[in-house]
This record gives C-alpha cells, sequence and structure tokens, in this order.
C-alpha cells in the first residue's frame, strides 16, 4: 500500500508540476500578446463620423484592426465591421483579469430627434430589452456564442440634453461565466449620425468606468458643422430611431445579438484549462490502478482477519 501511495504522490507532483510550467507558458503568451499590440495617443482623425478623437488623459488607443483582433480572437466576441477602435486604460493591458475598454463605432442613421427623451419608462423598457435578449439566445446558441440574460440596468440610462449624450449600462450573465459583465454605452449624437462608446468590463469595474466617463465623452470632437447643433431640416437625413429607441438597441437590429458584448480572457483561460484538462486525464488513467491495489490491499487484510 504505501508503495501505491508513493507512486500517487510522485504522480500527482509530476502532473502538478506539468501545470506550472503551463502556467509559465501561459503568463509568457500572454505577454508576447500585449507587447504586439501597437498604442496610440494624442490626436486621432476617425474614419468615419467627420470627427476626431482627442486620446483621454488616462487612455491609450489601439486602431481599428487590433481593437477588432482583440474584441474577436482574443474576447470571443462576433466580428464587428463598423469598429473604428477601442480606448484602453493607459495602466492595463487587455488580458488582465481587471482588464476593461471602450470600443468605439460610428452609425450614420442620421439626425436623432430628442424630443421623446423625458418620456421614456425605462422600467417598461428593460422589461422589453429583457425579453428581446431571451429571443435572440435562439441566434446565439446557432452560431455557438454563449447565451446570455439581462440582469437590469447596472446604471439607469439618462439624457444629457446639454451635451447631447446618452448614458446607460446594463448588467449581463453569459452562459459559463462566473461573472457578470458590464456593458456601459454612450450614445454621442452628430448631425449626421451617432458615435457609439461601449465599455466592455467586470461588472465590479463600475466604479472605475464612471470615474472615467466624463474624460471620454469629452473626447469627440466634431468637424465644423457636424456637430448636433447645425442639423438643417431642409437637407439632412431624420433617423428612424429617437432617445427610447437608441436604448433599446432597436437600431443594431440588423445585427441582433452584436450589440451584447462579451469580456472573455480567451486566450490565457484556455491555456489555463487545457493544461487543467490535462491533469484530469493524467489523474483518470492512473487512478484505477492505484484504486485496485488499495482495495486489494483492503480485502487481503480483510481476509486475513477472517481467517484469525
Amino acid at each position: 500500500m504505501r508503495k501505491s501511495l508513493l507512486i500517487f504522490i510522485l504522480l500527482f507532483g509530476i502532473t502538478f508540476l506539468g501545470y506550472a510550467q503551463n502556467e509559465d507558458s501561459t503568463a509568457v503568451k500572454i505577454a508576447d500578446i500585449e507587447k504586439s499590440l501597437v498604442y496610440q495617443t494624442g490626436i486621432i482623425k476617425l474614419t468615419s463620423g467627420n470627427a476626431t478623437l482627442n486620446v483621454p488623459k488616462g487612455f491609450k488607443f489601439l486602431d481599428a484592426k487590433q481593437a477588432q483582433y482583440v474584441m474577436k480572437d482574443l474576447w470571443g466576441n462576433p466580428e464587428d465591421l463598423t469598429l473604428l477602435g477601442a480606448l484602453v486604460p493607459e495602466s492595463k493591458g487587455v488580458l488582465g483579469e481587471n482588464s476593461w475598454l471602450f470600443t468605439i463605432n460610428y452609425d450614420e442613421m442620421g439626425f436623432v430627434k430628442d424630443d421623446d427623451a423625458k418620456d421614456v419608462d425605462y422600467d417598461d423598457l428593460l422589461k422589453d430589452i429583457q425579453e428581446d435578449v431571451k429571443n435572440e439566445n435562439i441566434e446565439r446558441k446557432k452560431l455557438n456564442f454563449p447565451t446570455a440574460e439581462l440582469i437590469g440596468w447596472a446604471s439607469k440610462p439618462y439624457y444629457d440634453e446639454d451635451k447631447k449624450i446618452l448614458h446607460w449600462a446594463k448588467e449581463f450573465h453569459f452562459e459559463n461565466e462566473t461573472a457578470n459583465t458590464l456593458n456601459y454605452d454612450l450614445r454621442v449624437l452628430g448631425r449626421k449620425g451617432v458615435f457609439i462608446f461601449s465599455a466592455v468590463a467586470p461588472i465590479k469595474q463600475l466604479p472605475e468606468v464612471k470615474a472615467n466617463i466624463n474624460n471620454v465623452i469629452s473626447s469627440i470632437e466634431f468637424d465644423k458643422g457636424s456637430n448636433y447643433a447645425d442639423f438643417d431640416a431642409d437637407t439632412d437625413t431624420v433617423a428612424a430611431w429617437t432617445i427610447g429607441g437608441l436604448v433599446a438597441g432597436k437600431v443594431l437590429a440588423k445585427v441582433g445579438f452584436f450589440a451584447l458584448i462579451l469580456k472573455f480572457w480567451k486566450v490565457g483561460m484556455l491555456a489555463i484549462a487545457a493544461g487543467w484538462a490535462a491533469f484530469k486525464r493524467f489523474y483518470k488513467g492512473k487512478k484505477d490502478p492505484i484504486s485496485s491495489d488499495l482495495s486489494k490491499n483492503t480485502e487481503s487484510k480483510d481476509s486475513d482477519s477472517n481467517e484469525e
């Protein structure tokens, strides 16, 4: 029996040594990925929206290609061809446990009238959105994306009439995830469309995200003639969506669940999970012979006791 236990201890130690090495390898891989990203600061001329992004203090900018790589390949979200870039907190990378960022998109939907801003019942609207999320889960399953549950408002919708900026935040629970996800949304209204800022973070980062909102919303500067106040009723297109429609996400109906963004540490977690799976397979393969030996030894002792 002592021999069997010794074998078990040796196997256990060897396996966890391999697991530790796997963790080291994962750390190196993550460091290499982080180093490969090229961040920008200063003034960025955006490719859509007739506006300039002044990278705010405390942030660094990833261009569209790199932001796509982070959101799709590293975090496991669907491809977003309208992505213009992302703002990442200066002190963070994209693969840390507490990492988060703002994605930046632009939708040239036209001039969004804000007449209904004070009339929207956001509690009723929440119920409608929750039902929409349930229905969208059917499509998510078909495409092998995790299903989502909208828990509720993480921050209730608020429209800043002076700045023409809409704020709201939702808390989601994604399938197989232990921590809930925060989607904090900002809509900056312009003459011909809307800039879409979406913070993707673990829900516990909500205070940190909110503390940076003012810096982010002041980072967009429309070109001359493209501000909300420059609207010309004779020549400009009026959007089909109002303030309530923006919050409901109906404007994103053409892409459906693409509006739900998951923060999932794909590279690191997959590597660690692979190491753990290997351990379980290894352990399971060796467990039966050891159990058998222990069982035989127990049976032998029982037999000897009975003979006495």
